[in-house]
This record gives C-alpha cells, sequence and structure tokens, in this order.
C-alpha cells in the first residue's frame, strides 16, 4: 500500500501510522518505517505466535526460568499452575516479562526457539524491517526493533484472530492459582477513555521511549494506530481515530457470492462468483472514482470451481484490489410439486 502525507494533523511521535485493518489501506503516515526499538508492543507477536502454536487451555506449571524476568511483571513463581490463557491475559493486560517468559518457554521449549518463531511469522507477514530477539521487549536483551508500519501489519493480522481480538480488548481479568490471587486491568487506558476503542498494547523502555498500538472500531470501520517515542500518545491516538472516523468510511466494493456482470453471455449457462469481500475505506468523494473491471478467460474446458478470470478494482486510475472469479454449474431448480404446479397454473388463468 501507498503511505499518504497527511497534513490534516500532527502527532508528537517520531513515527505515527493509522491504517485501515480492513484493506490495510493507510490514512496517516508519518516517518513510518524509521527501524526503531519498539519496547512492549512486541509483546503482540509473543502473544499471536503462542496462540498460533498453542492450546490456550494447555496447563502450564512456571519454571525456574521467570526467575530471569525483570521489569514489568505479574509476580507469577516457580511451581504456580496458570493456563496458557492465564498467561496470555497477564502479558497482554500487564505485559509481564515473566509471563513473556514462561509463554515462550511452554510454546517452543527455549526463548531462543520461541524467538525463532517470532522472526519466522514476521518475515511470513512481510514484516521486512522487524528484527526481534526476546519475547518482552527489553533493550538489555539486544532488544527488539520494528517500524510503525511493521507493527501495524502485525496488529491487523493478530486482530484477525478471536482468542487475540478477546484478549486484547479485555479491561480487567482475574484468576486464582495454587499460589495466589490476581486482579489484572488493562494499562491500556483508551479502553476506558475513548469508547471506540477494541485493543491494543502498551510499551515503554529508556531507548524505545513510549510506544503504542490500539485499535477502534466505528460503523464498520476498523482501525489501528500505533506511535513510537510520543510523550502525548493517549491523546495522539484518539486524534488519529477522530481524524480517520471523519474522513472516511467503510464500503464494501465487492460482496463475494455470485457476480452480475453486463453483457457477459459466454458463462451465460454458468454462475460466476468470488470467494472473499473487497472492503475499503474512503472518502465520500473517493467513493465516486472506483471502478470495477472484469477480465474473463473463454475457457475451451470450463471445469467446476475453476479460476476464470479476474475483478480489478480501481480508485480513479490507481488499482487498489483484485478478486479471482471462478465458475460452478448453476444450481439446478428443486422439482416442483404437483401442489406447486397447480398454484403456478392457477396464478397464470386468474
Amino acid at each position: 500500500m501507498k503511505a499518504m502525507n497527511v497534513y490534516a494533523i500532527s502527532t508528537s511521535a517520531t513515527s505515527a501510522i493509522l491504517m485501515d485493518m480492513d484493506s490495510g489501506r493507510i490514512l496517516y503516515a508519518q516517518d513510518i518505517h524509521n527501524v526503531r526499538s519498539v519496547a512492549s508492543i512486541s509483546k503482540v507477536m509473543t502473544a499471536i505466535v503462542s496462540i498460533e502454536n498453542k492450546n490456550i487451555e494447555d496447563k502450564v506449571v512456571i519454571g525456574e526460568e521467570i526467575k530471569k524476568a525483570y521489569g514489568s511483571g505479574i509476580y507469577i513463581k516457580p511451581g504456580e499452575e496458570l493456563t496458557m490463557k492465564d498467561l496470555l491475559y497477564g502479558l497482554m493486560l500487564r505485559s509481564g516479562n515473566d509471563a513473556a517468559l514462561a509463554i515462550a518457554h511452554h510454546t517452543a521449549g527455549s526463548v531462543d526457539k520461541f524467538v525463532s518463531k517470532m522472526n519466522e511469522k514476521a518475515k511470513e507477514l512481510g514484516m521486512t524491517n522487524s528484527t526481534f530477539h526476546n519475547p518482552s521487549g527489553l533493550d538489555q536483551e539486544k532488544g527488539n526493533y520494528s517500524t510503525a508500519y511493521d507493527m501495524a501489519i502485525l496488529m491487523k493480522y493478530a486482530y484477525q484472530n478471536e482468542t487475540f481480538k478477546m484478549i486484547t480488548g479485555t479491561k480487567k481479568y482475574t484468576l486464582t492459582t495454587n499460589k495466589n490471587a490476581y486482579s489484572w486491568t488493562n494499562k491500556n487506558k483508551l479502553l476506558n477513555s475513548y469508547k471506540y476503542t477494541t485493543g491494543g498494547k502498551t510499551g515503554f523502555t529508556e531507548k524505545a521511549r513510549r510506544t503504542l498500538v490500539t485499535t477502534a472500531s466505528k460503523d464498520r470501520l476498523n482501525l489501528v494506530a500505533v506511535t513510537l517515542n510520543d510523550g502525548n500518545d493517549w491523546q495522539d491516538h484518539q486524534n488519529l481515530f477522530d481524524y480517520g472516523f471523519s474522513t472516511y468510511k467503510a464500503y464494501t466494493l465487492l460482496s463475494k457470492g455470485n457476480l452480475q456482470i453486463y453483457d457477459e453471455i459466454y458463462y451465460e449457462d454458468y454462475d460466476l462468483y468470488i470467494k472473499e469481500d473487497f472492503k475499503y475505506a474512503l472518502t465520500e468523494e473517493e467513493r465516486k472514482s472506483i471502478v470495477l473491471k472484469f477480465e474473463l478467460e473463454k475457457m475451451r474446458i470450463i471445469e467446476n470451481e475453476s479460476t476464470v478470470g479476474v475483478v480489478k478494482v480501481f480508485l480513479a486510475d490507481e488499482q487498489i484490489g483484485t478478486r479471482e472469479i471462478f465458475v460452478k454449474e448453476k444450481e439446478k431448480e428443486a422439482k416442483k410439486s404437483n401442489f406447486q404446479k397447480f398454484l403456478e397454473w392457477f396464478k397464470k388463468i386468474w
């Protein structure tokens, strides 16, 4: 996606981005490819790697590895029994570095193996300017480096996971273990102060300074904001979201299912369809410049469920997306009963 130079608003951050989570469209950009230490917002990667590789209902007996934890913690103890879900709540709500170590060991067997999974996932997502060295974000352990753009891509991906979405949007979590009782409130203040907030993660180290990633939704428009080195991040995120919601709307430009293509006769005995919606954030004025271009191949042998073309979506002269077009045999009408036939005949003569 192309970055936009937007001057309607500004932030106090070194780097900042506002992105539409459905399409990946960048709505605000400020030095978004500047590589910096990202501190504890890297725990978004820790969480999604763990969720995708382990059952969150797994029982975990805390090992001696957590004695190496320092900085922010949930203060669990060796021998304590929790579930992976409990640890994930401690990770995301309270930024527990001890939880990060326990999660890494249970998921991959060691921190090094877990970090390898973090970097593999970053590569898979196209986070080309990101390198992870630990599951917590601490700079004393080489640190984790990324960009506002890469972290927005990560959050966009993670937010598609229902478990992650549930955890990151939780305001308070309580539990009792064999050693202690806990009550954790989410450090993401926007969950209480900005009504459209749906999740996020805070971060801070002396090197990275304040880092923050948050998500918000209004009228089907789902946004993610990231700021790096921002001393006024709570207000800046609210301002970014207000700008996004007041300027853009969520449009479904293509709906999954059968297509009606004007003047198409080659496949008139078949149904043409797409498998996914195409959603995009647009201003009202931009909506008038949307053009759909259908490109179909005239296949000599038509195989059911095969690809026969593509529909391209243009915003004025810029192509902003595509969907493959598939073909299938038309559904046969259900055999009509004698009574239905009689009703149809009766309506005709009446």
